[in-house]
């Protein structure tokens, strides 16, 4: 049965997340927002909506100062249309006047590439905020992308099934980002329906 399958490889990818690269993951993200900084989260694709997504979270519940730069089409469409695909997250951030204090946060099932030329635009994001001094973050599904290599934390779902690449990465980077923002080193405040959620009786 084919959900046996997918559900077995999700177990199987989860268990195998490095959960040091989660820890160290939020507390670079508790860096950027101790010294003020804001955070800028990138994706291409469905990880676009997962950056959509979890700027809400980091806003709402860890207080984050938080943009994602594919929220505003009129702009973004602007940008491609006059500057091109490759440049219009390092343009939006320019833009933006990305400082040291401020953190970049990437979700991508392989993280870009140089060559060959995979992502760009995501590369070129990094390549800028590195150039600038900023904390680059990642979940992306590749040791070898450009983001693994380069980000100050990254968090990377393993390959446990060739032919399920993009759906497990994708589907676990949401679970990693929920966890994020449920870490005591960045809550700052409870989710809706945890605050509502009557408290459970003690056992006799």
């Amino acid at each position: 049965m084919f959900a046996d399958h997918f559900f077995a490889a999700a177990e199987k990818a989860m268990a195998a997340i490095d959960r040091n690269a989660v820890e160290a993951m939020a507390q670079r993200l508790a860096e950027v927002r101790e010294r003020g900084g804001r955070l800028f989260l990138i994706g291409v694709g469905g990880s676009a909506g997962h950056a959509s997504h979890a700027t809400n979270d980091f806003r709402k519940i860890c207080g984050f100062e938080a943009y994602c730069p594919t929220d505003n089409v009129s702009e973004l469409t602007a940008r491609i249309n006059d500057e091109g695909w490759e440049g219009t997250f390092s343009t939006w951030l320019e833009t933006s006047r990305l400082k040291p204090e401020d953190g970049l946060l990437i979700f991508s099932v392989g993280g870009g590439s140089i060559e060959p030329p995979v992502s760009a635009n995501i590369v070129r994001a990094i390549q800028l905020a590195k150039s600038r001094g900023a904390t680059v973050t990642g979940i992306v599904g590749r040791n070898g992308g450009y983001t693994a290599q380069a980000a100050d934390a990254c968090v990377v779902v393993p390959t446990v099934d060739p032919e399920l690449i993009t759906p497990l990465v994708e589907g676990l980077a949401a679970v990693v980002w929920h966890l994020l923002v449920s870490h005591p080193a960045l809550a700052l405040h409870k989710g809706h329906w945890e605050q509502i959620a009557p408290v459970a009786a003690p056992a006799a």
